[in-house]
């Protein structure tokens, strides 16, 4: 008598491996769905409709910009002197000048 096997003949499933199998398929099953509710979530954020930017900033004499940044009602001009120049949104006036202070 030989010891194989017959490949024909079907054997149980350990009952290990079946709940192994189900925990990998389930798993997998979660992770796709928090990548797409991470996908779906950058695309909303992109979409939401940001303040325009303004048309025409007048900046003072001799001023350079550098960099700018606006929240609701407001615009921010930050300037080559190292200084930042707050500007009212509606009326495009200067609200405030912050002097930037470098470390030594």
């Amino acid at each position: 008598m030989s010891q194989t096997p017959d490949p024909d003949e079907q054997l149980p499933e350990p009952t290990n491996l079946r709940f192994l199998r189900l925990l990998v398929t389930v798993l997998t099953g979660v992770m796709i769905a928090g990548l797409l509710a991470i996908l779906a979530m950058i695309v909303i954020q992109y979409r939401t409709t940001r303040v325009p930017l303004p048309e025409i900033i007048t900046l003072p004499d001799g001023t350079t910009a550098t960099a700018y940044t606006q929240g609701s009602d407001w615009y921010a001009v930050v300037t080559a002197d190292d200084e930042i120049l707050i500007f009212d949104r509606a009326s495009g006036e200067i609200r405030q000048r912050i002097a930037v202070e470098s470390r030594p």
